[in-house]
Order: structure tokens, then C-alpha cells, then sequence
């Protein structure tokens, strides 16, 4: 198991960040994401929104990865449930795999608050927990995955609000 995480601040308020945090997938700065479904979107009593969506997914596996894994599927689905609190100034974000899940998991989670110093700027905390069963290298391909998540998860949010927001610079 390999837990990995990460922070970001946004240049952006709350509310900015959180509209292009809605918005970034389908996005050609991130191929991978191929599809995606709304499931189920509804408010709670307390004014939350809740989300419920599918991912569907394109991991360009390396050959060798898809050997170790002994798998030729590259299309993959994932979960998503969000959670915004306008009211809280609070978007939590949670998604796991639901393909491969025998070879592979991945549990994220994100936050978005504003900046407890400065509420004119957001703070991303993303957490992961990576985990390879049943194969040999799984060290080796935990670590792996978390520097692909690592490379990638700043770019494609930063990517987003700067296509949304011209002249983002964060």
C-alpha cells in the first residue's frame, strides 16, 4: 500500500476554483478521462450538493506494467461522490476504481476550503491510497502510480481554471 498526498493553493476564491472543479472533465489537458456520467445529483436538507458520477477511463499502461498485472485492459471506470457545502465554503471529493479492483485500487480524496489566512484563495489537499495485490513488484508499481498522480494532479485542475479563468496564474 503506498498513501500519497498532496497541496496546492489556487490564486482563485473559493467559489472559482470550486466551478472549474465541476467542469474538468471531459478535458483535452487530460485524455485519460474519456467519458463521464452524472448518476445522481440532488441537495441534501442543509443545501449540500451531492454527486454521484461515472468516469470512464484510458490508462496508458506501459506494456511491462500490463504484463506484471497480467492484463490487457486499458479502459477502466471510476466512482465519484462530491460533496458541496456553499454554506461551509467545503467540496470534498471521493472516487475509487470499480475495474480491476482484484489487481488495483485507488481511493482518493480531495478538499477544497478557502485559505484560513487568506479567503481569497483555495487550498486543494489530495490524498490517495494506492494499492497492488497478487503480483510481484507491487512496491515498485504503487510508487509508481503515485508519481503518475503526482505528475498530473496539480496540471489538470491548473489546466482547467486557466481555460475556464484566462489570465489564472497560480
Amino acid at each position: 500500500m503506498k498513501i500519497w498526498s498532496t497541496e496546492h493553493v489556487f490564486s482563485y476564491p473559493w467559489e472559482t476554483v470550486i466551478k472549474a472543479a465541476m467542469r474538468k472533465y471531459p478535458n483535452p489537458m487530460n485524455p485519460n478521462v474519456i467519458g463521464v456520467d452524472v448518476l445522481d445529483r440532488s441537495l441534501d436538507t442543509e443545501g449540500r450538493l451531492h454527486s454521484h458520477r461515472l468516469l470512464s477511463t484510458e490508462w496508458g499502461l506501459p506494456a511491462i506494467v500490463r504484463a506484471i498485472l497480467g492484463t490487457n485492459q486499458t479502459q477502466t471506470y471510476v466512482k465519484e461522490h462530491s460533496i458541496v457545502d456553499p454554506e461551509e465554503k467545503k467540496m470534498e471529493l471521493c472516487s475509487t476504481n470499480i475495474t480491476l479492483t482484484n489487481l488495483i485500487s485507488v481511493d482518493e480524496r480531495l478538499l477544497y476550503r478557502p485559505h484560513p489566512d487568506n479567503p481569497e484563495v483555495t487550498v486543494l489537499t489530495q490524498e490517495a491510497i494506492i494499492t497492488v495485490k497478487g503480483v510481484s513488484l507491487s512496491s515498485y508499481l504503487e510508487a509508481m502510480m503515485a508519481r503518475s498522480m503526482s505528475a498530473n494532479a496539480r496540471k489538470v485542475l491548473k489546466c482547467t481554471v486557466a481555460t475556464i479563468f484566462p489570465g489564472y496564474t497560480s
